[in-house]
């Protein structure tokens, strides 16, 4: 769910109250609990509702405007916010959905259960055109909805019981579903949305800690304090001032200037200096978000058994530490799987990491073994965005490939984020290339499921292996943790075999903010927790 950080960048992906990209700007002057606080941003470039949002700067806005059945608490554990209980069948795949009483939304109608599967149906039905379709996939009646063109009707699998209860049937077992239900695409929608779709995106009416209050294009959008809001996470602070930048540079030497409270990306020009700067606080903590090269098999030479030779000696050629210590200088660590050590299910124990390691003699050996099925010739071109921090890593692994390899490798910027993003969700790229994933939910099958099934929503690599899919259904259908665990780890180690994508590090958190900002908190996911904001 990302055209910025699509991952987020899909966003990211997104949870209620903890998936949402910094914003920036700076409005300094009252302290306490009326505070606004000034934080970095990049302007939604989707629509502001819960299907349609496809970026992270959508996502940071819609996640306090709207609480969902459950939201993650500062540990990244699911708790009930609007549910007050989620009761699962034996085999989990029917769910009874009791919510809360006296939920409302801004504009004074009640939530109800309808606001839920009406919302949710709507994302899922093709007439609406909405990017995060795919979440409901498991839904009952989803496979009859992608061949209507009634953008009105409803998933058979969503039963509404009474005004505050319904059902959820599902097509197969999914044992993880209430820690789902907290991200962007399940957030509920009021009536008033269906008048004017286009109205609301414009002007959101929420039931979260937040209330929309103006969006000055270009500049920047502020939601205050809802102090009709009774959820888990009520806001310390008196509203967010969702400042859009450019450039990250810029909102540094505004944090340093007090012009601007937090800023959450640190810029990768400052990543050896930000933790000693003058004047202002700095934040370094384990995060979720991962990076990776990724390198569609319909990529000439990177096909079939030739292909993963190719991916495995790239892998090998990359110097993961030599990268995360002079260049990100701590921010970054080597992965050693697809997800991160802060989530359900991380793993440093699997036999198939031994390809992530660096390894310069194997990987040309393995290179060599690939020119015997198919000469390589040409320049390798890895492709990244120019409005992104990535160039001088990018450029770095390029160096390593091409000095371990032999070959001529080389960085390729693109003008911006969006324009790599659409090519390479389109299937038009014609280079690997980087991306992050900055998870939805704090759960390996996050990593895993939306990015590798044969029919992930996410799955922008062409990959398809009846083993993963098979190891990923019988995961989701396990009540038991462990041995769901277990499942998601064996398919990671086929997926570490044959490297679709090729895991690099996981990011940390790497914040600073004005020394007006008297408390930070961040998620699982990077993000800061903008409830929990004061200065």
């Amino acid at each position: 769910m990302r055209l910025g950080r699509i991952t987020a960048a899909l966003a990211a992906v997104a949870a209620v109250l903890a998936l949402a990209a910094g914003c920036g700007g700076a409005r300094t002057g009252a302290t306490g609990a009326d505070a606004t606080i000034s934080v970095y941003s990049t302007e939604p470039r989707s629509a502001l509702t819960p299907g349609g949002a496809g970026d992270a700067g959508g996502f940071c806005v819609l996640s306090t405007l709207l609480a969902g059945l459950v939201v993650y608490d500062e540990q990244g554990k699911p708790v009930n916010e609007v549910a007050s209980s989620i009761t699962p069948n034996d085999d989990s795949t029917v769910f009874t959905v009791t919510l809360g009483h006296g939920w409302t939304f801004t504009d004074g109608t009640p939530v109800t259960a309808r606001s839920f599967t009406r919302a949710w149906s709507y994302a899922a039905n093709p007439a609406n055109a909405q990017i995060n379709a795919s979440y409901f996939a498991n839904i009952q009646g989803y496979g009859d909805l992608q061949r209507s063109t009634d953008g009105t009707e409803q998933l058979s699998g969503l039963v509404v019981t009474g005004d505050e209860s319904f059902e959820i049937h599902l097509s197969a077992p999914d044992s993880i579903l209430p820690q789902k239900l907290g991200t962007v695409p399940f957030l509920p929608l009021p009536d008033s949305f269906y008048d004017d779709p286009d109205a609301y995106a414009s002007k959101p009416v929420g039931n979260g800690a937040y209330r929309f209050s103006s969006w000055t294009h270009g500049q920047d959008l502020t939601v205050t304090r809802n102090d009709g809001y009774h959820g888990a996470m009520p806001a310390r602070n008196g509203g967010i001032d969702f400042r859009f930048y450019t450039s990250t540079d810029a909102a540094f030497m505004d944090v340093i200037a007090g012009n601007l409270d937090l800023l959450d990306e640190v810029p990768a020009s400052k990543y050896a200096v930000y933790a000693s700067t003058d004047g202002i606080r700095s934040y370094t903590v384990p995060g979720a978000e991962t990076q990776g090269l990724n390198i569609p098999e319909r990529l000439a030479h990177f096909g079939g058994d030739e292909g993963r030779l190719r991916r495995h000696a790239i892998s090998m050629a990359i110097d993961r530490d030599l990268i995360c210590s002079k260049i990100f200088h701590g921010t970054r660590q080597p992965a050693v799987d697809f997800s991160a050590p802060t989530i359900t299910g991380y793993s440093d124990q699997l036999a198939n990491a031994r390809h992530l390691a660096h390894n310069a003699a194997q990987a040309k050996e393995l290179w060599a073994q690939a020119d015997a099925i198919s000469p390589w010739s040409g320049t390798l071109k890895l492709s990244y965005s120019a409005d992104s921090n990535d160039q001088a890593w990018v450029e770095a692994v390029a160096n390593q490939i091409a000095n371990t390899l032999g070959i001529s490798a080389q960085a390729e910027p693109w003008t911006s984020r969006k324009e790599l993003r659409t090519a390479a969700v389109d299937g038009t790229i014609d280079s690997p290339y980087g991306s992050e994933w900055p998870p939805d939910y704090p759960h390996i099958e996050n990593y895993l499921t939306q990015r590798f099934a044969s029919n992930g929503g996410y799955n922008e690599f062409g990959y398809a292996s009846r083993q993963v899919d098979d190891l990923l259904a019988r995961a989701a259908a396990s009540t038991d943790e462990d041995q769901a665990v277990a499942r998601y780890q064996e398919a990671e180690e086929i997926l570490l075999d044959d490297l679709p994508q090729i895991p690099l590090w996981y990011a940390n958190v790497a914040a600073v903010s004005s020394m007006a900002l008297t408390h930070a908190a961040f998620t699982y996911s990077n993000y800061p927790l903008y409830a929990a904001l004061e200065k």
